[in-house]
């Protein structure tokens, strides 16, 4: 049965939006796991556009369940990181430009960089992660890298505009999620997964987690967070066992 991690970086946008002290992303954490989230999830960026330093240590104290800290593959993140010591860092590209993350870390192109970070990170005690592309070379070298875990980005399905297009996307993910486990890896999905989708992609056999951020604080905003949490944990569990 794949765990959620409840992504709260979203609930820091709206605070910074204002840059006062409210809605606090700490109390959304508390509010997440009282609905049942298996993972708490944050993004520290370089940027600090959302999630900030005050945050971290909070995060840290309060979540009971697993903290997951998304993070570039910089050293001053990773600095924080090894003093933090969150369950599992997971390394994702960024790039200041952009709304959310986009597209997975190139770590055949990055590799010296990633596995510097990667090494660090697990002398630290830490598990380590890696949000990558459905792409074999990626899978591969994830894993000659030392990552514990990948996270499969889901864009290309939650993106797909014709019911062809999303099979294609769901076939190269069940594929992968094979190819990561062959590899001795975790495999974990994220992005773009809404109630209206995450289905299908929660019925793929060997998904272990999935981490789903903005669908569930919108929902949130009409129907409380641990409710919201509640349904999407109700909708992951209903597509295994289909």
């Amino acid at each position: 049965m794949p765990t959620l991690g409840v992504n709260i970086d979203h609930v820091a946008t709206v605070r910074q939006a204002r840059r006062t002290d409210e809605p606090d992303p700490v109390w959304a954490a508390a509010e997440a796991q009282l609905g049942g989230a298996h993972c708490i999830t944050f993004h520290l960026r370089e940027d600090r556009r959302h999630i900030i330093d005050r945050d971290v240590p909070l995060l840290k104290e309060v979540v009971a369940c697993k903290l997951n800290m998304e993070m570039a593959a910089a050293m001053e993140i990773v600095d924080i990181a090894v003093r933090t010591r969150p369950t599992q860092c997971t390394l994702v590209p960024e790039k200041r430009e952009e709304i959310t993350t986009e597209g997975g870390l190139d770590v055949v192109r990055m590799a010296d960089r990633v596995g510097e970070a990667v090494r660090r990170l697990k002398d630290a005690g830490i598990i380590v992660s890696a949000f990558i592309e459905p792409v074999p070379a990626q899978i591969e070298k994830s894993a000659a890298l030392g990552f514990d875990a990948i996270e499969l980005w889901t864009g290309a399905y939650a993106h797909a505009k014709t019911p062809a297009d999303r099979e294609i996307a769901l076939r190269t993910l069940a594929d992968s999620v094979q190819q990561g486990i062959r590899c001795a890896l975790e495999v974990h999905g994220g992005h773009g997964l809404t109630y209206r989708n995450v289905s299908p992609v929660a019925a793929i056999p060997g998904f272990s987690e999935f981490n789903i951020g903005h669908s569930i604080i919108a929902r949130a905003v009409f129907v409380g967070l641990r409710k919201a949490v509640r349904e999407m944990r109700q909708l992951l569990e209903r597509a295994v066992m289909r």
